[in-house]
């Protein structure tokens, strides 16, 4: 589940069983448990999610008939609602103290019950309702469940732990498509069987949660320059130093702070150009003619490619400066654009291009949330990455309904062309309004 570190921890000629296990000590060894925890909840409950955002654009354009727009709608619902409620997720969370765990769980709950609703639903309005209540369960579970790992990690492997989330994150991203294929060939009702399995693998995600992952108490974590830690101090709790009650001014106080607030309107300002990875799939499938029966694989592609970079592009946000590595992230779904913008249809398409959609989830997903947490005070830690999510999801809202509008109106290749022109503007934007040494540099 695990990559290796790019540079070998074990000696030339030991063998290649002892060199990964050393190397996977060495992770372990600066990764907290809490993180690995948080991974296997992550992990399982991907499975369950991808497997019906693998089949969901098909069921709805192809199944339900559908327009783009329509989809663009539901999509950006699906997207993008979460933004609503990421604030509040984040607030009950540092208001609490020790609530992480517990506000995390209740999204992960209400995502799971959603599951078995869409069996239910065959018609626009009760599909984005039900979709509408699973990203309410999503906003409330993310800024949470970061906060927990920024928490549990110190300042110098905050890059690395985000990391190794994300790439056991991203293997239940690979394992959700796969199943969803293997139902769809197996069964004849096969949406039906779909939603069914993905509710019965989000309980079990659920039951992880609340039995293996630490909760009730606040994290240590070293500070820049400080002294003393390691895994052990990293993990002891702070309840002997309480930190004064947040308050929502306070949540929205954080603006003030220069870095955060240029970190949080880049996002914003980047997420108005990114197109949804539904639109891309869709795009792909018309490029190729992919049949219907494969599509459901299309996504295992993006989640391949982030599984092996993502501790990697971690591990190099941490040396040299988490912002270079989140434009480059840009830089290579820009390309990715232009390759579905030119007139090559070879085979080797569709793996360049998924490996750059992979390569930009793994430069920038977990290494925006590091680059946030180095700006927010710990005891407005979860509220702070929230602040930073909603902006991000609201704008991924905003571009999935007009990336919908524009293909209904214009055509999806002047509709992409339209998204390509805007992402290059805002990275350069972005680069010009990038925040502080203290996000660009490593931690000394």
């Amino acid at each position: 589940m695990y990559v290796a570190d790019s540079r070998a921890d074990a000696d030339p000629s030991a063998g290649g069983t002892t060199g990964i296990a050393r190397s996977t000590a060495r992770v372990s060894a600066v990764v907290a448990p809490t993180v690995f925890a948080l991974g296997a909840v992550s992990l399982i409950t991907d499975v369950s999610s991808e497997m019906v955002t693998a089949v969901l654009p098909l069921y709805l354009v192809t199944g339900l008939g559908l327009s783009p727009l329509g989809f663009g709608l539901l999509d950006g619902i699906y997207n993008g609602f979460s933004a609503l409620v990421r604030l509040a997720g984040g607030h009950l969370a540092d208001r609490g103290g020790g609530r992480h765990k517990w506000v995390a769980g209740i999204g992960y709950a209400v995502s799971a019950a959603c599951k078995p609703l869409l069996l239910l639903a065959h018609t626009l309005t009760p599909i984005g309702l039900i979709l509408a209540a699973d990203r309410t369960g999503k906003g409330l579970r993310t800024a949470p469940r970061d906060a927990l790992i920024s928490l549990s990690s110190t300042p110098e492997n905050r890059g690395r732990a985000f990391g190794v989330h994300r790439a056991m994150d991203t293997a239940g991203a690979l394992l959700g498509p796969l199943v969803a294929f293997l139902i769809l060939r197996a069964t004849v009702d096969g949406y039906d069987a779909v939603f069914t399995m993905s509710f019965c693998v989000a309980v079990v995600g659920v039951l992880v949660l609340v039995l293996f992952v630490p909760g009730g108490k606040r994290t240590g974590e070293r500070e820049p320059g400080g002294r003393g830690s390691g895994p052990g101090a990293r993990e002891r709790t702070a309840v002997e130093h309480p930190q004064p009650r947040p308050t929502l001014r306070a949540a929205f106080a954080l603006l003030a702070r220069r870095d955060l607030r240029r970190i949080t309107v880049c996002a914003l300002l980047l997420g108005l150009a990114t197109v949804s990875d539904s639109f891309v799939y869709l795009l792909l499938q018309r490029r190729l003619g992919v049949p219907d029966r494969w599509f459901a694989l299309l996504p295992v592609g993006t989640a391949a490619a982030f599984l092996l970079l993502a501790v990697p592009l971690g591990r190099l946000a941490d040396r040299v400066g988490r912002w270079r590595v989140f434009l480059a992230g840009h830089g290579a779904l820009l390309t990715a654009y232009a390759l579905l913008l030119t007139s090559w249809h070879g085979t080797a398409l569709p793996c360049a291009v998924l490996l750059l959609h992979g390569a930009f989830y793994a430069a920038t997903d977990g290494v925006l949330m590091a680059a946030a947490s180095d700006s927010v005070p710990e005891q407005l830690r979860s509220s702070g990455l929230a602040l930073v999510q909603t902006g991000q999801a609201a704008a991924r809202f905003v571009c999935s309904l007009g990336f919908g509008a524009a293909w209904t109106l214009w055509g999806d290749r002047t509709a992409l062309m339209a998204s390509a022109v805007a992402l290059a503007v805002c990275a350069v934007f972005a680069f010009t309004l990038r925040p502080g040494r203290s996000v660009l540099e490593p931690v000394p």
